[in-house]
């Protein structure tokens, strides 16, 4: 894996408790299936405890998403 990838998934793993407790109306959340659907791809996923974090990319932009199980995910914009 390169380096800066591996970078990104480090830091995205430190920081997926907060993402876990951000979730909730009024912020700029999103799921798995919304993005699917505008064209981002699966890159890779890590397990995170009883949870999943996927990172999801299209082009330049890339989501961090915590996966728990088909109905609850939630995704947030890592760049």
């Amino acid at each position: 894996m390169p380096k800066a990838a591996l970078a990104i998934v480090a830091a995205v793993l430190a920081a997926t408790p907060a993402l876990a407790q951000e979730g909730g109306e009024g912020n700029a959340s999103t799921t798995i299936g919304q993005l699917a659907g505008q064209g981002y791809e699966i890159k890779a996923a890590a397990p995170n405890g009883s949870r999943y974090v996927l990172f999801m990319q299209k082009e330049k932009s890339v989501y961090a998403c915590e996966f728990v199980n088909t109905t609850r995910t939630q995704c947030r914009q890592i760049n």
